[in-house]
C-alpha cells in the first residue's frame, strides 16, 4: 500500500489501538494503515500513556490520548498555517532536512530557488516544528540544536607559537575576505587510538570545502596532500595563497610546509593564538558540519574515499545565507 500523504484520522487512530493490543509489529502496521513506520512510532510516542493495573504500572497507546494531542495541536497553530495547505512544500522541507541535513534556513532558501509559492520565515518554521505538525519532522532531526553546547570559559593562555608567522600579523585584505586564495585549515580525528584523521580546508571567501583522508597525524603526511595539490592544480599559487591554522603538531613544521616542490615559497601560513577556534572560525563551522555525516568516534580508517567525495560535494553544492543563499561552488565558479 502506498504511504499516504494526509495526518492521521481518529479512525485510524482506534485501528492502530486495536492492532497494538493484538501484538501486531509496527512494520505490519505501517503497511496495513498505509504509513510509514516513522509515523507509527511518532504516533504511538505522541498517545503512550502508564495505565496500571493489579498494582504495576504498563506502557499502553490511547488513540483518544493521540486524538486529543493532535486536535490541540491543529488549534495552536491557528487559521494562517500556510504550510498545512501545501503539503508538497512541507514534504520539501522534511526532505531537505532529515535526508539532506539542511538546516531549516537553508531548507527555505532551496524551496524558493525551486519555485515553491508558499513563504514562511525561519522562526516561524522552527515554531511548527516545535508544535510538531510534521509528518515525521521534529527537533530531534535539527543537529545544531543537538550539537550545541555551553561554551567553556577557558583561563589558559593566549598566545601564538612566538618564533612563526602570528594571525596578528595577517594581513588586513585576507581578514577582510576580500581576495580569494586564503585558507583556513585544521584537523578532524577520530577515537582515541585511532591513527587516521580528516585534513579539512576552508577558502575564506567563497567558502569552498576540501577534505583528504590521512593515514596519521603527522606533518610529513599534511605536506604530501600540499605537494599533490601543487602538482595537479595549475593556478595553484593563485588558488593556495595562505593558509590560517592552529598549533597542532602536524601544522608546525613550517620551513618544511611552506616549502615548494619547485623551489621557493609555496604559501604563507598564519598561525592562530592558543584556545583561539573562532580565529579560524570558517573551518570550525565547516568541522561542525561534517560531525553532522561522521559523528564524534567515527574511525576515519573505515571511511573511504568515495564517501569523503560525497560529502565535499555536498558540502560545495550546500547554499549559505552568508553568501544570499547560493553555494560555495556557485561562488568560485
Amino acid at each position: 500500500m502506498a504511504k499516504k500523504q494526509h495526518y492521521m484520522t481518529a479512525q485510524e487512530r482506534y485501528t492502530l489501538e486495536g492492532m497494538l493490543r493484538a501484538k501486531k509489529p509496527v512494520a505490519w502496521i505501517a503497511r496495513e494503515l498505509g504509513f510509514s513506520r516513522q509515523t507509527i512510532y511518532n504516533e504511538i510516542k505522541r498517545g503512550t500513556y502508564e495505565h496500571e493495573r493489579n498494582g504495576f504500572l504498563y506502557l499502553r497507546y490511547s488513540a483518544d490520548k493521540g486524538q486529543n494531542i493532535h486536535r490541540r495541536r491543529q488549534q495552536n497553530k491557528g487559521r494562517d498555517l500556510k504550510i498545512g495547505h501545501d503539503l508538497a512544500y512541507a514534504d520539501y522541507l522534511e526532505r531537505k532536512i532529515i535526508q539532506d541535513k539542511y538546516s531549516p534556513a537553508a531548507a527555505l532558501a532551496s524551496a524558493r530557488a525551486e519555485g515553491f509559492q508558499t513563504r514562511i520565515c525561519v522562526n516561524t518554521l522552527y515554531h511548527y516544528i516545535d508544535l510538531g505538525i510534521f509528518r515525521v519532522l521534529t527537533n530531534n532531526h535539527l543537529l545544531e540544536k543537538l550539537t550545541r553546547r555551553p561554551r567553556k570559559k577557558n583561563t589558559g593562555p593566549k598566545v601564538a607559537h612566538p618564533t612563526l608567522p602570528c594571525i596578528e600579523n595577517r594581513p588586513e585584505l585576507i581578514s577582510r575576505r576580500q581576495e580569494k586564495g586564503h585558507w583556513e585549515m585544521d584537523l578532524i580525528v577520530g577515537p582515541e587510538g585511532s591513527s587516521a584523521a580528516l585534513l579539512t580546508l576552508t577558502e575564506r571567501v567563497t567558502r569552498e570545502e576540501m577534505i583528504f583522508k590521512l593515514p596519521n597525524k603527522r606533518a610529513a603526511s599534511v605536506r604530501r596532500i600540499f605537494n599533490r595539490l601543487e602538482r595537479t592544480t595549475p593556478d595553484f599559487r593563485q588558488r593556495f595563497k595562505s593558509i590560517s591554522t592552529d598549533n597542532g603538531p602536524e601544522f608546525m613544521e613550517y620551513d618544511k610546509l611552506i616549502r615548494s616542490i619547485h623551489g621557493g615559497k609555496r604559501f604563507d601560513v598564519w598561525y592562530c593564538h592558543s584556545y583561539a577556534a573562532w580565529e579560524k572560525g570558517t573551518n570550525e563551522n565547516h568541522n561542525r558540519m561534517i560531525r553532522r555525516f561522521f559523528p564524534k568516534g567515527t574511525d576515519f580508517k573505515k571511511i573511504t574515499e568515495k564517501q569523503i567525495a560525497a560529502l565535499q560535494d555536498w558540502m560545495n553544492g550546500y547554499p549559505r545565507k552568508i553568501l544570499g543563499w547560493r553555494s560555495p561552488r556557485e561562488l568560485a565558479a
